[in-house]
C-alpha cells in the first residue's frame, strides 16, 4: 500500500513521467494508469486491493442443483461426482458435469478423500516375510525380427526381490511351469502366488481353474 501511495504521489507531481515511474516500480503502464484513475475517483481508498471475483456468476449451478447434489452425497457418502451427476440427470435435476458436482461438494465443505472418488492414501502392499506371497506376471511382450519375446516376472512381495526374470518364447503353461520349478528349487515354495486373469494362470475372468492353477494347488501353493 505504501508503494502504491508513493507511486501516485510521484505520478501526480508536475512534469512527472508516468511511463518511467511504471518501469521504476516494476508495473505495467495499464496498471499504473488504473491506480491513478482510482485515486482520482476514490482517494487513498481506491488504492486498496480489489476483489477479482466477478459481480455475477452466470455459469454457477442453480441452487436446486447444488442442494440436490449435497443431499445425494449425504445419503450416499461413498459416491463421487460422476455417480451423483448421473443420478441428478436421471431424476431430471439438471445435467451437471462430474467435475461440476465435485466443485459443488467442495464448496459446501465436503472433501472427497478416501470415499467418493477422491485420491486414496497410499498403502504399501507388503507381506510380513519372504515367500509369504509371490507376484507373477508377463510384462507385455517385445517384438523381435522373428516372433515375440515374453518377459516373465516373479517378485517376492516382502523383499521385492526378483525371484525370476525370464525371456520366454511364449506364454504357455509348460513354459511357466519350467521357470517356476527352477525358482522353487532355488528359493523354496511360496505360500501363495498372486496373478491377474491373463493366461496361462487366468481364464479371462470366468473364475475357472486353469491347468497351471490346478498344478499350483496340487503343489501346495494357494
Amino acid at each position: 500500500m505504501s508503494q502504491k501511495e508513493e507511486f501516485v504521489r510521484l505520478a501526480l507531481a508536475p512534469g512527472a513521467n508516468v511511463s518511467a515511474l511504471c518501469r521504476r516500480f516494476g508495473i505495467g503502464r495499464t496498471c499504473g494508469h488504473k491506480l491513478l484513475s482510482r485515486y482520482r475517483m476514490e482517494g487513498a481508498a481506491g488504492l486498496a486491493e480489489q476483489s477479482r471475483r466477478p459481480l455475477s456468476s452466470p455459469a454457477r449451478s442453480a441452487p436446486e442443483v447444488e442442494a440436490a447434489a449435497v443431499s445425494v452425497r449425504v445419503a450416499h457418502p461413498a459416491w463421487g461426482g460422476r455417480k451423483i451427476a448421473r443420478v441428478l440427470a436421471r431424476e431430471g435435476i439438471g445435467t451437471p458435469a462430474a467435475s461440476t458436482v465435485t466443485g459443488i461438494l467442495r464448496r459446501n465443505g465436503i472433501e472427497l478423500g478416501a470415499l467418493g472418488g477422491g485420491a486414496q492414501p497410499f498403502v504399501r502392499f507388503e507381506h510380513a516375510a519372504p515367500n509369504h506371497l509371490w507376484q507373477m506376471d508377463f510384462k507385455g511382450h517385445v517384438a523381435l525380427r522373428a516372433g515375440r519375446l515374453h518377459p516373465l516376472t516373479v517378485l517376492d512381495d516382502h523383499s521385492r526381490f526378483s525371484i525370476a526374470l525370464s525371456a520366454c518364447a511364449d506364454q504357455t503353461t509348460e513354459t511357466v511351469k519350467a521357470r517356476l520349478i527352477a525358482a522353487f528349487r532355488r528359493y523354496g515354495l511360496p505360500w501363495r502366488i498372486a496373478t491377474d486373469n491373463g493366461p496361462p494362470w487366468g481364464d479371462g475372468g470366468r473364475n475357472d481353474f486353469t491347468l497351471l492353477t490346478v498344478w499350483l494347488i496340487e503343489t501346495g501353493i494357494a
